[in-house]
């Protein structure tokens, strides 16, 4: 079977009309082809955020929980007795030292001084420290450094610095006795919670 042949004014009908689809079809192209890329990513953005937003609920499930854990923590913290309870900070330091000395007599060494360094603050936390010197044998250092550190309320032992004594001279050797004795120097740091009124 043949196909009918078409003159020069068909010819140039169709050519047209192709023309006139390929022109169409190009615009088309772009302008549907962005609208159709951007309705995908808007499909993304939204499965993403939904996503999102499931993870946040249920964070916000758990929330009564861990506030309730936080009160917990700190309940079992003040229970504890972890943190000096005195009203002032210049109460607690006085409170320190007078437990340091008498941890120290009671081990039966000697303080030799004790002085308080002013408070410093941070977050919610006064840090109450004392410098201490105190003379005493080792086995007089071993029993106040763990009444210090086995304590309530908490306190730390820091920056120590143990030196020997020198010992005496014999009158009768003239030869200088050794010494077990020890010059001990240190700090001692205990932590308090800040006051409602100086917040």
């Amino acid at each position: 079977m043949e196909l009918p042949k078409l003159n020069d004014q068909q010819l140039q009908r169709l050519l047209a009309v192709s023309l006139l689809l390929i022109v169409v079809l190009i615009i088309g192209l772009v302008l549907v082809m962005p609208v159709v890329s951007k309705g995908l990513e808007l499909s993304d953005t939204k499965n993403s955020l939904a996503f999102r937003l499931q993870q946040y609920q249920k964070i916000l499930a758990k929330k009564d929980s861990v506030v309730a854990s936080m009160a917990s923590i700190k309940d079992q913290h003040d229970v504890q007795g972890y943190f000096n309870s005195q009203e002032t900070d210049a109460l607690a330091s006085a409170a320190m030292q007078e437990f340091i000395k008498k941890s120290i007599v009671d081990a039966g060494g000697q303080l030799s001084s004790t002085q308080a360094i002013p408070v410093s603050t941070k977050d919610d936390f006064s840090r109450i420290t004392i410098r201490v010197r105190m003379t005493g044998d080792s086995e007089v250092l071993r029993a106040v450094l763990y009444k210090i550190e086995t304590s309530t309320p908490l306190i730390i032992v820091d920056q120590i610095d143990i030196r020997p004594m020198r010992g005496q001279r014999n009158p009768m050797t003239r030869q200088i006795d050794p010494s077990n004795q020890l010059n001990v120097n240190f700090q001692a740091v205990s932590f308090m919670r800040k006051q409602a009124n100086e917040q």
